[in-house]
């Protein structure tokens, strides 16, 4: 087997912890998250999709806020900090933010290197890095931009020739809507008990 196709095959074992731990709020979610897009990096520079190379690159440091954030974002414990939800407002702003820079990203890697499907996967670089920083503090939203980036993802995935990947991107779709579904009824439930 061709070591690629066996760091593919490790990343998609620890995404898929990875996320199944994160739809459970259960804190090693960061540990294994931080070898997923530790060997991501490494796929996505071999693949040329260097938006996502930069954006697994991201996601080292976002991984370990996260995990920082769950451990002492609370006085009350490791699952204690709240599920929240954005404002209209805010919601707007972010959409805004999203726009624009999958524009400048997109552009950029259009015209300034040998990327594949530049626009696109400029747009689910820009999407997943705010999901990531909504779920690292508990914003139920990042689930749906989540479910929108998987999508995407598992057909560009699909025609780069990653299978593997992008049938990962089909299970994180399903955790997805599992971890939407999980996160809301945690926040009904918080909201019961305040």
């Amino acid at each position: 087997m061709e070591i690629m196709t066996i760091i593919e095959i490790a990343a998609v074992v620890f995404g898929l912890l990875s996320v199944y731990l994160t739809t459970k709020q259960n804190i090693w979610c960061w540990p294994t998250g931080i070898v997923m897009v530790i060997l991501y990096v490494i796929i996505f520079a071999k693949a040329k999709l260097y938006s996502d190379m930069i954006e697994n690159a991201i996601y080292i440091v976002m991984q370990a806020y996260g995990w920082y954030y769950w451990l002492y974002g609370s006085k009350i414990g490791v699952d204690s900090v709240p599920v929240k939800r954005l404002a209209l407002r805010k919601v707007l702003l972010w959409s805004f933010v999203i726009i624009v820079a999958t524009l400048g990203t997109g552009y950029f890697m259009d015209n300034y290197t040998d990327a594949d499907f530049a626009y696109l996967d400029a747009f689910t670089t820009v999407m997943s890095l705010t999901a990531q920083w909504f779920l690292s503090i508990k914003i139920i939203e990042s689930w749906i931009l989540w479910i929108s980036v998987d999508v995407i993802s598992l057909n560009i995935y699909a025609l780069k020739g990653l299978y593997f990947t992008s049938g990962l991107y089909v299970l994180f779709l399903m955790l997805a809507i599992i971890g939407l579904i999980k996160w809301y009824k945690a926040m009904k439930k918080q909201a019961a008990s305040s």
